[in-house]
């Protein structure tokens, strides 16, 4: 096995503990991932835009820090998804034919986090354009297949970061998630992914709230402390946000994983069919695996679901997401001196941009105020209540799936009209927009592989601001059940479908 291949099975923190050591330098780990992206990633599209140079000038660059002052992601490999977070001389696509060519002069306060953990941004990642379906299948760039199986779906709108994960060309891989783009790919591609609670993470200075506060961002990663470390790292307002998330209670999330729960959890697991009315039973699987190894591992479980589902909120959620697409669209027409033209997007795409552009002021904050009215009635499923002789404890995790079907076939969400095409996305999220509609953290843990060899993530929200728990639980899980040794490659028998 070559050194570059040896890399590919290590997280970041092992990474980077190879350059703390000595054992190799910055640019040596920066190297061997440039390798990987050129030799692997011309069947899988995970890479929109290269910097290669842009990062191995940073590692040469003195930083004055003693070894043990970096943080535990010092030099590693990184990729920044090609949508949100911009670096200033880079190019910035969206994903989208209308922004080919477009370099923003200024980067973002993300980004600025991201580069000050140490983190080295080989390039950017491919999205779905402006983030709009739940696959990265954009017409500016191409498809991004899912590293199992070349003919199948890596998810989106963060299927560029899992593919790129998932393959081993960098551990880590910035993601964001206004619909599950963070958790879905997570799923579909075998990685751990988490969706932090509403204002965790920065925005700005471009965007101080995006879609009423649907949007987060954070990464894809092998491992949870990697995970964790990244989230310890790009956490807290930045001057002038319009809100923030609590404090951690643990300190840090590292701490958090260290330390494991440390209690007995209360929680809840539910297979409830979603929007589109049917569940994989695969997906059930994955779901009642978790709880039952949850149950093995001292938590308190129990079959129940809150009496709020997405099906009931789809038409409102609609409302925000076209607004927000139409407000993303025209920002970046300000912004780089561009006029929208039907042309130049996906027929879904500009339907939606149109959608936005029609919507009235009153209608927006209806739809606003039924989701938050919502999400007061599904706080009370994880919250204690302490009224009177009928207390009871609340739950501290809920446990389902994160999709209603294991990584769909290539083409999946292109077939009908416009129209159809976003029905189908929707019932494939089943209920994983629910937590961007209530502001809570949640994730995608990759406990269970198909018979076929697909991977199937379980996911699990948390209660507003408390991303340590389900830290806590996932390093729980992780150590009881491996998956960052499960590593695609040619002897994989799936891997040698022939890639689309």
């Amino acid at each position: 096995m070559s050194f570059s291949e040896r890399l590919r099975e290590l997280d970041g923190h092992a990474q980077a503990e190879l350059v703390r050591t000595g054992e190799l330098s910055q640019g040596d780990l920066l190297r061997a991932a440039i390798e990987r992206v050129e030799r692997l990633d011309g069947s899988l599209g995970s890479v929109a835009i290269t910097s290669f140079d842009r990062a191995l000038a940073q590692a040469d660059e003195p930083d004055g820090l003693r070894p043990e002052e970096r943080g535990p992601l010092h030099g590693v490999p990184f990729l920044l998804k090609d949508l949100g977070p911009t670096v200033a001389g880079l190019e910035a696509t969206m994903g989208s034919r209308f922004l080919k060519g477009f370099v923003p002069a200024q980067g973002s306060e993300l980004t600025d986090r991201f580069e000050a953990a140490g983190l080295r941004v080989l390039g950017k990642a491919r999205t779905a354009e402006f983030g709009v379906l739940p696959t990265t299948e954009n017409t500016a760039q191409g498809a991004t297949v899912n590293p199992w199986d070349h003919a199948r779906s890596a998810g989106g709108s963060s299927g560029g970061s899992a593919a790129a994960v998932a393959a081993g060309l960098v551990p880590v891989a910035h993601a964001n998630d206004a619909g599950g783009s963070i958790r879905i790919p997570a799923s579909n591609c075998g990685v751990f992914g988490l969706k932090p609670t509403r204002a965790r993470t920065p925005l700005g200075p471009a965007v101080g709230d995006l879609m009423n506060g649907l949007a987060a961002e954070h990464v894809v990663s092998r491992s949870v402390r990697d995970s964790a470390a990244v989230l310890d790292a790009i956490s807290g307002p930045a001057p002038g946000d319009p809100y923030w998330a609590p404090p951690v209670a643990a300190g840090t999330f590292t701490r958090a994983v260290a330390a494991g729960p440390g209690r007995r959890l209360r929680i809840a697991f539910s297979t409830r069919a979603g929007s589109g009315g049917r569940l994989d039973p695969a997906c059930a699987t994955a779901v009642r695996e978790a709880a039952a190894l949850c149950a093995e591992l001292g938590h308190e479980v129990v079959e129940a679901e809150p009496a709020v589902a997405f099906t009931d909120l789809v038409e409102p959620f609609l409302v925000l997401w076209a607004a927000g697409v139409s407000s993303a669209i025209s920002s970046y027409a300000l912004l780089s001196g561009r006029t929208p033209e039907p042309g130049q997007f996906e027929e879904l795409t500009w339907e939606l941009y149109e959608q936005g552009r029609s919507l009235s002021a009153a209608g927006y904050l209806l739809a606003v105020s039924t989701l938050q009215r919502a999400a007061r009635g599904l706080a009370g499923f994880y919250e204690d209540e302490r009224r009177g002789p009928g207390s009871r404890r609340g739950y501290d995790v809920l446990l389902g799936p994160v999709t209603s079907e294991p990584a769909p076939p290539l083409g999946t969400f292109s077939v009908g009209t416009p129209r159809q095409q976003l029905t189908r996305a929707v019932e494939f999220c089943h209920e994983t927009p629910l937590a961007n509609l209530t502001g809570q953290p949640a994730m995608s843990v990759p406990l269970h592989w198909t018979e076929e060899g697909l991977p199937v993530g379980v996911h699990a929200t948390g209660r507003f601001g408390d991303e340590a728990t389900l830290f806590a639980l996932a390093a729980q899980l992780e150590q009881a059940r491996p998956w960052a040794h499960r590593l695609p490659g040619p002897g994989h028998p799936r891997m040698e479908t022939r890639s689309c």
